[in-house]
C-alpha cells in the first residue's frame, strides 16, 4: 500500500524500461511502453533518446515535456510484481 512514498532513484534499463527505487526501499523494473500512445503528452516517449531523458520530479519519474506517472501507480505496479514473484517462489520452492 502506497504511503506517500517518493521515487529516489531511477536507472535506464533499455527499451522503455527504468529501474525505480522508492524511499522505503521498494524497487524494481517498470516497462513504460504501455503509456506510449495514451495521449499527446506521452507521444515523445516513443523516441528512445527522448525516453532516456527521464528525471525525478515531484517524487516520481518525469520527462522534460511534463509527462509523468503518478508515484502511487508506480508503487502499486512494483508491489504487485513483488507479490507475484514471492508467490511463484513459494510454489516452486
Amino acid at each position: 500500500m502506497w504511503r506517500l512514498n517518493d521515487v529516489t532513484a531511477i536507472a535506464y534499463r533499455g527499451g522503455h524500461k527504468y529501474h525505480i527505487v522508492f524511499d522505503d526501499g521498494l524497487e524494481g523494473d517498470i516497462d513504460f511502453s504501455e503509456y506510449i500512445g495514451k495521449g499527446p503528452i506521452f507521444e515523445p516517449l516513443a523516441d528512445s533518446t527522448y525516453f532516456q531523458r527521464a528525471l525525478i520530479a515531484g517524487g516520481t519519474i518525469a520527462w522534460p515535456n511534463g509527462a509523468d506517472i503518478a508515484p502511487e501507480t508506480l508503487y502499486e505496479k512494483l508491489e504487485s510484481e513483488t507479490s507475484s514473484r514471492d508467490m511463484q517462489s513459494r510454489s516452486t520452492g
